[in-house]
C-alpha cells in the first residue's frame, strides 16, 4: 500500500512538474468555482459533501486542529525558515513570497465574491474550535497549504512527496469538518494557491540543487564549503528532509 501511494505521488509530481500546467489548472479551477458559488444558497451536491464531513465525530477535532495549522498563515514563515536552515535559500524566499501572496490574495477574492460562511447558509452547521469570521470563498488555509506544498514538492524525496500530497488535501477537509468552509471554498482556495505558486515559479525559477551542495546533509555541506566552521555547523544540523 505504501509503495502504491508513493508511486502515485511520483506520477502526480511529474504531471504537475510543469508550472504552465499548474497555472492553467489553477486559473480554470478558480474561475470555475467562482462562477459556481452563490451568495445566498448552497447547491444540494455541495451541501451533501459538507454535511458528510461536518458530521464526523467530535473526537477527531484535536488531530484536525493539528493538520489545519499547515494552512495557517503561521505556516508560511515556519516553512520558509525550515528551508533556509537546510541551505535552500531560493526555496525559502519562494515559500515566504508565495505563501504570503496566497494568503493576501484570498482576502481580496473574498471581497469580490462575498460568499458567507457555512453557518449563514446551512442551518445546523456544527462549528468546532474558534468561530471563523469574515467571508467564506475562497479558503485562505487551502490557498496557503497548496502554495507551500507545490513549491516544496520538487525538492522532496518520495516519502516527503507522499506526506505532502496527503497533508495538503487534509487541510481542506479539516476546514469543512470544523464548519469554517464549504467544499467550493476549499476548491477555490486550492486553485488560487496553485495559481500563485505556478506564477512564482515562472517568474522566479528554482535552480536545481547541485550534487554535494548544502542540502541538509552534514558531509555534503562540509565538502561544499571545505572549512572546519562549515563542518561544525553541519554537525549541529543533521540531514534528512
Amino acid at each position: 500500500m505504501t509503495r502504491s501511494w508513493r508511486g502515485l505521488a511520483e506520477v502526480l509530481g511529474e504531471v504537475l512538474g510543469e508550472p504552465r500546467t499548474r497555472l492553467g489548472l489553477g486559473i480554470g479551477g478558480l474561475l470555475g468555482t467562482a462562477v459556481a458559488v452563490r451568495r445566498d444558497r448552497v447547491g444540494p451536491g455541495e451541501a451533501r459533501v459538507f454535511l458528510a464531513l461536518n458530521d464526523l465525530p467530535d473526537g477527531l477535532y484535536p488531530a484536525a486542529w493539528v493538520v489545519m495549522q499547515a494552512g495557517a498563515f503561521g505556516a508560511v514563515p515556519a516553512a520558509s525558515a525550515s528551508a533556509w536552515l537546510t541551505g535552500d535559500r531560493v526555496l525559502a524566499g519562494r515559500l515566504l513570497a508565495g505563501g504570503t501572496a496566497a494568503w493576501a490574495l484570498s482576502k481580496l477574492v473574498k471581497q469580490a465574491v462575498c460568499r458567507p460562511r457555512p453557518a449563514a447558509l446551512l442551518p445546523g452547521t456544527r462549528g468546532r474550535g474558534r468561530d471563523a469570521t469574515g467571508l467564506g470563498y475562497p479558503s485562505g488555509h487551502a490557498a496557503v497549504a497548496v502554495a507551500l506544498g507545490a513549491a516544496a514538492l520538487p525538492r522532496l524525496g518520495p516519502a516527503g512527496r507522499a506526506l505532502t500530497l496527503s497533508v495538503v488535501p487534509l487541510v481542506g477537509f479539516t476546514r469543512v469538518y470544523v464548519g469554517a468552509h464549504l467544499p467550493l471554498d476549499i476548491a477555490g482556495g486550492a486553485a488560487l494557491g496553485l495559481v500563485v505558486q505556478a506564477t512564482a515559479e515562472l517568474v522566479w525559477p528554482v535552480v536545481p540543487a547541485r550534487p554535494g551542495a548544502a542540502t541538509g546533509s552534514p558531509s555534503a555541506a562540509a565538502a561544499a564549503r571545505n572549512t572546519s566552521r562549515a563542518a561544525r555547523a553541519a554537525s549541529r544540523w543533521p540531514g534528512g528532509r
